[in-house]
């Protein structure tokens, strides 16, 4: 079972030691520069996975993302979770204050009605944007959809240096909304290229 699981299945260590445990695996796994989470940051961690949980009433975590953002520079972690209807969600919360800021849906394709009714921009013309700026292997493509309906595609791509970048493309007009570099991940979803970041 994914370590990810095992933290966050045993509930009656409550959710702070469960943070602190995913933040010690998750910075001997990393591998993406010397930027890690400090004791602030589990504290916040805590407070993310109360927030999930309460917001999507479930404890079934996909996966959880430590990142950096580099436009305003404060990170955050990406947290993954997948309801009872089976619909994954993506919630971002800030790593400083512990607070969800975003949250978005997952969807298999940019062929699902909810994301091609708005979409006017190919996923390949979003990865030729990307790979332009961002030089790399292309990990995975995920499309989502913003809280007002608009539809992204997440690109993850690994550069020559090992950095991981996310940069999220508005699908309806290309330009390039929100770029990220993973410092670690821990849990992996299905279909996911590369498999979990930083290990030997």
């Amino acid at each position: 079972m994914n370590k990810l699981f095992l933290f966050l299945s045993n509930r009656n260590h409550g959710v702070a030691i469960a943070a602190a445990g995913l933040l010690g695996l998750g910075n001997a796994q990393a591998g993406h520069g010397s930027h890690g989470a400090d004791n602030h940051s589990t504290a916040a961690l805590g407070a993310c996975l109360t927030q999930v949980h309460e917001i999507k009433g479930t404890d079934n975590f996909v996966k959880v993302e430590y990142l950096s953002v580099t436009q305003e520079g404060k990170p955050s972690f990406e947290i993954e979770v997948r309801d009872d209807n089976g619909t994954e969600w993506e919630l971002m919360c800030d790593a400083t204050a512990g607070m969800i800021y975003e949250v978005e849906q997952e969807v298999e394709s940019a062929s699902d009605p909810k994301f091609s009714r708005h979409a006017r921009v190919s996923e390949q013309q979003a990865l030729k944007t990307v790979t332009a700026l961002y030089a790399g292997e292309v990990q995975e493509v995920e499309y989502e959809i913003e809280a007002n309906g608009q539809p992204t595609y997440e690109i993850d791509i690994v550069d020559d240096n090992d950095t991981e970048w996310k940069v999220e493309v508005d699908a309806a007009s290309g330009d390039i909304i929100e770029t990220h570099i993973e410092q670690w991940e821990i849990g992996e979803e299905a279909g996911e290229r590369g498999g979990e970041r930083g290990k030997d």
